[in-house]
C-alpha cells in the first residue's frame, strides 16, 4: 500500500509491559503485549481486528492511539511518523484520530452533562465556544439518533445504546479522520448492537473516515469491514479482505475461529475446530510459530522458526510455515 493511499501506516509495533514481584519490585518477567504488528488503513476503509481475549487488539488500539507508549516500531498518520513525538508535537495531530471505547459508562464523566461531554472537544482544540458549539452539539446529537433536548440529561438517564451514541458524537465533534472502535458494541443488548453498528456504517458513508475496528463476535466485523486482520499472541497471524478471509483462511487459527462460531441451520456442515489445548502465556510465548502449542499440522521447524506475514495471493497475508495454509479441515 503506498503512502498515498495509506491514512495509517504501523511498522513492527512492539509494547512490552514488566512484570514486578516482590518487596522491591524487581523485575520477574514480561508480558509481550503486542510483539511486531504490522498493518495499514486506507482512507474510508475499515480493518477489523479479531482474535481471542488478551491477544493484544486493545493494546494495539491504545498504542496506535498514543494513550500507551510502545516499546518500538513505527506508528505513521497521514503519512506523518507520530511514534516519538512529545505532547506539544503529538497534540496537533490529535484532532484527527479518536476512540470510542466497549464500556460507555466508564468512559463518560458522571459530573458532566451530555451536551458538555460531546462538546468538551471543541473547546479543548478551541474550535467553537458559546452559541456556536451548542449549535454544533446539537447538530451531532442529531447524526447520532439523539434529540438535542436531551443535551442538558446526565450519563445516568441515558440507556446504554445511547450512552454510546454520545460517546461516537464525542468522537466525531472533532471531524477525525480516523476512529478506532474498541468493542464498541460487546456491552450492548445484540439488538442495540445492531442498531450502533448500523450508526457506525452510516457515518462513514457520510463522512469518509476509517475505522479500525476491534471485536471478538465474527458477525459484527463480517458485517462492517472491508478487511480483517487476526490476531494470535500478539502476533497478526493472518490478513486479507473479508470475503476472501471468510471463504478462504489459510493459517489454522482462523480456521478454527471461524469453526467455532454457531451455525442455526443444523443441516450446514460444521468445520472440524483444529485447536487444541491452552493459550500460552504472554509472559512465557513459545518460540518459533506462537501458535505451534496448538496447532494440528505443526513441523518440527515451527517451534523454532517465526514465519512472517507474506502474501498468499492478492491482498491476502498469512504468516505460517505450512506455505499455502492447512487448507480446509473437513
Amino acid at each position: 500500500m503506498s503512502a498515498e493511499t495509506a491514512l495509517l501506516e504501523v511498522e513492527n509495533l512492539v509494547k512490552h509491559y514488566p512484570v514486578r514481584r516482590g518487596l522491591l519490585r524487581r523485575r520477574a518477567g514480561t508480558v509481550h503485549a503486542v510483539d511486531g504488528v504490522s498493518f495499514a488503513l486506507r482512507r474510508g476503509e475499515t480493518l477489523g481486528l479479531v482474535g481471542e481475549s488478551g491477544c493484544g487488539k486493545s493494546t494495539v488500539a491504545r498504542s496506535v492511539l498514543r494513550l500507551v507508549e510502545p516499546t518500538s516500531g513505527r506508528i505513521q498518520l497521514k503519512g506523518h511518523d507520530i511514534t516519538h513525538l512529545g505532547k506539544t508535537e503529538l497534540r496537533q495531530h490529535r484532532r484527527a484520530m479518536q476512540i470510542v471505547f466497549q464500556d460507555p459508562f466508564a468512559s463518560l464523566n458522571p459530573r458532566m452533562s451530555a451536551g458538555d461531554i460531546v462538546g468538551e472537544p471543541l473547546s479543548v482544540h478551541g474550535l467553537a465556544s458559546g452559541r456556536d458549539k451548542e449549535a454544533r452539539v446539537a447538530e451531532l446529537f442529531s447524526q447520532v439518533g439523539l434529540r438535542p433536548d436531551q443535551m442538558r440529561n446526565f450519563p445516568h438517564q441515558f440507556s446504554g445504546g445511547q450512552r454510546q451514541r454520545i460517546c461516537i458524537a464525542r468522537a466525531l465533534a472533532l471531524r477525525p479522520d480516523l476512529i478506532v472502535c474498541d468493542e464498541p458494541v460487546s456491552a450492548l443488548d445484540v439488538s442495540i448492537q445492531a442498531q450502533v453498528i448500523n450508526l457506525l456504517v452510516d457515518l462513514q458513508q457520510a463522512y469518509g473516515f476509517s475505522y479500525l475496528f476491534i471485536a471478538h463476535d465474527l458477525a459484527v466485523v463480517a458485517h462492517i469491514s472491508h478487511r480483517v486482520a487476526v490476531m494470535y499472541l500478539g502476533r497478526i497471524v493472518e490478513i486479507a479482505d473479508k470475503n476472501e478471509l471468510f471463504n478462504n483462511p489459510r493459517h489454522p487459527y482462523t480456521q478454527a475461529l471461524l469453526a467455532s462460531v454457531p451455525v442455526a441451520n443444523p443441516r450446514v456442515k460444521r468445520l472440524t475446530p483444529l485447536v487444541d489445548g491452552d493459550v500460552p502465556s504472554p509472559v512465557n510465548p513459545p518460540p518459533g510459530c506462537a501458535f505451534h502449542t496448538r496447532c494440528r499440522y505443526a513441523m518440527a521447524r515451527c517451534k523454532t522458526e517465526r514465519p512472517a506475514l507474506l502474501a498468499a495471493g492478492p491482498r491476502h497475508q498469512v504468516a505460517c510455515l505450512l506455505g499455502d495454509g492447512a487448507g480446509r479441515a473437513e
